[in-house]
């Protein structure tokens, strides 16, 4: 009688071990982190490149909606030249009201950056925009030089369109171009729900 109380003491003494781990557990569902860059070039068919360097102030970027709920961690940049101070600026699309402005030092010419920055919640089916200000960037376009087709479906990441605008102030780009992207400019993306 006296084995029988102690195998059945270490039995629910396991058992409530095992529930109690179980309920520790963190249940949330768990998303990759993605970058919308690469499958936006596949998706537009930019493989022509061109360098400028010390080709005049823009400010230029990608217009974006994400299809879920989530948050930007990060921004990624390359550039063909170097530079210690580019602005990098995420808008709100329909008040064009400045959501988060960074900074990041393109220290080596066609080499990634990524900053890492504060979260930055992005809500589902909003249009934003995120661009950024140099004078150096690569042109990507069609061989053919025709549009792309727009709205370009990367991952959980739609762009609407590309945009610029000459100047060095932070202003909203209001020039529309579908035949061509300035860039590397991209970021970190994490579905939240």
């Amino acid at each position: 009688m006296r084995a029988f109380k102690t195998i059945f003491t270490i039995l629910l003494t396991a058992a409530l071990a095992i529930s109690c781990s179980s309920d520790d557990k963190d249940n949330t569902p768990k998303f990759e982190t993605e970058n919308p860059l690469a499958a936006y070039y596949t998706q537009t068919g930019f493989t022509t490149v061109s360098n400028f360097i010390n080709a005049g102030d823009y400010e230029f970027g990608l217009v974006f909606t994400p299809t879920v709920k989530g948050k930007m961690k990060a921004i990624t940049l390359k550039l063909p030249a170097t530079n210690s101070a580019v602005r990098v600026t995420i808008w709100d699309f329909a008040t064009k009201a400045v959501l988060r402005s960074e900074t990041l030092n393109v220290a080596t010419a066609d080499v990634e950056v990524k900053k890492e920055i504060s979260e930055l919640a992005l809500e589902k089916d909003k249009k934003y925009l995120i661009s950024m200000n140099s004078n150096d960037w690569y042109k990507k376009s069609k061989a053919d030089n025709s549009n792309a087709v727009y709205p370009i479906v990367a991952g959980n990441i739609t762009f609407n369109e590309y945009r610029w605008l000459s100047g060095t102030a932070q202003t909203f780009p209001t020039t529309v171009s579908n035949n061509y992207n300035a860039g590397d400019l991209s970021f970190d993306f994490q579905q939240t729900e």
